[in-house]
């Protein structure tokens, strides 16, 4: 884990274990808005389909609540997901419009692999990155070079900082991480609204 840096634009937690994070995340983006905090983006729920040997992948937007499916029904004999990029371009889309509305943080489910081969979510966050909103995103370590190719590429100093797995800890960090952003916002947490 690196030392978190306040010139950070996005802040990301690499991990290994799928379930694991998208309990985190929801942890973190949950905390984060009882606190007061302004948040958009998603969390992932995965909820499981009776008769089916996959869950549905669902991702909820945290500004809205609105519930957007982005697994294809492949039938009960499936053994693999398959994401609907038709779906995820729609999320994307409610997401960009609430960053209209200056959020505080805006949260990043996964740099999965549709982001890892140059779709998905990388025209939000460089939407984000324009409007100067913090970014929170797990990216998985088996997308680590896809994911620092990107974060490269975006030619911002200090463009991410790792956090801890733990959501307990990954909060503690993210709330100083992105408390001099909320500062230079009139109506936030670090400003004692919440």
């Amino acid at each position: 884990m690196s030392k978190l840096s306040t010139a950070s634009a996005i802040t990301a937690i690499i991990y290994t274990e799928g379930n694991k994070i998208d309990a985190t995340m929801r942890a973190i983006a949950l905390q984060m808005r009882n606190a007061g905090c302004k948040i958009t983006g998603f969390i992932q729920l995965n909820e499981v389909q009776p008769g089916r040997s996959r869950c549905n992948m669902i991702l909820q937007e945290l500004s809205s609540g609105a519930r957007i499916g982005i697994s294809e029904d492949r039938g009960p004999e499936a053994r693999g997901c398959m994401l609907n990029i038709a779906e995820l371009t729609r999320a994307s889309t409610l997401a960009s419009a609430a960053l209209e509305k200056a959020p505080d943080l805006l949260v990043i489910n996964k740099f999965g692999k549709t982001e890892a081969n140059g779709g998905g979510f990388r025209p939000l966050i460089a939407d984000a990155l324009a409007r100067d909103v913090p970014i929170l995103i797990a990216v998985p370590r088996t997308n680590i070079n896809e994911w620092q190719s990107f974060a490269a590429d975006l030619s911002i100093d200090h463009i991410h900082e790792q956090l801890s797995a733990d959501p307990e800890t990954a909060l503690a960090q993210l709330r100083l991480r992105i408390a001099p952003q909320l500062a230079r916002r009139p109506t936030s947490v670090a400003a004692g609204t919440a």
